[in-house]
């Protein structure tokens, strides 16, 4: 059975251009065939701030939207955030979707393709991978920015960044099926531990 992996739309603002990049981002991972691939938008959950009574280290969810985005993060082996920066960081709708669980995250790797104007999205890059890190994840080094980013949205709505954009996204994707393998032992149950 094929690694999964979910791609998460991380902006949840009206006007949004999250999703027209995810869609590339979505293609190019079913083209590499290397994961089963989910697209996953972040304003399909609505999470409220931090509403979760408990620590999400208990994982012990009250609220079906939580439960709901916990299912979704524990389905996947590895996450691929595709995320713009809003003054110079990551949009506090992700941060707050990434803190309101805990165990879902460990021992699967993460990576980054950014989005922006300059910069392309690095400083929120940046940024994120700090925080993936923190909570167990493997965050790949390698991000992925795309600067200028409205520049390669045509009329038809269609995404098309420059040719060495994608050759990093395949480069990235790679990387993070070589991290989901390695670290496929430390996700399942350990053996030793059941008894007999």
């Amino acid at each position: 059975m094929a690694l999964k992996l979910n791609i998460i739309i991380g902006s949840t603002r009206p006007g949004r251009i999250g999703p027209t990049v995810a869609r590339w981002v979505h293609e190019l991972a079913l083209e590499n065939g290397q994961f089963d691939v989910d697209l996953v938008d972040l304003a399909d959950f609505d999470l409220p701030l931090l509403d979760e009574a408990a620590h999400p280290a208990m994982h012990k969810y009250e609220h079906e939207h939580t439960k709901r985005w916990s299912r979704s993060a524990a389905s996947a082996d590895a996450f691929l955030f595709v995320t713009p920066e809003y003054d110079y960081f990551a949009p506090a709708a992700l941060v707050n979707a990434i803190q309101c669980l805990f165990r879902e995250w460990a021992y699967k790797p993460a990576a980054v393709v950014s989005y922006g104007g300059v910069s392309g999205g690095l400083r929120s890059a940046q940024v994120l991978r700090s925080l993936l890190g923190n909570l167990n994840m493997v965050a790949v080094t390698q991000p992925v920015p795309v600067p200028f980013v409205r520049q390669h949205i045509g009329d038809d709505g269609v995404f098309r960044p420059e040719p060495s954009t994608g050759d990093g996204a395949q480069a990235l994707l790679a990387e993070l099926h070589k991290w989901a393998v390695a670290l496929k032992p430390m996700r399942e149950p350990d053996a030793s531990a059941v008894s007999t």
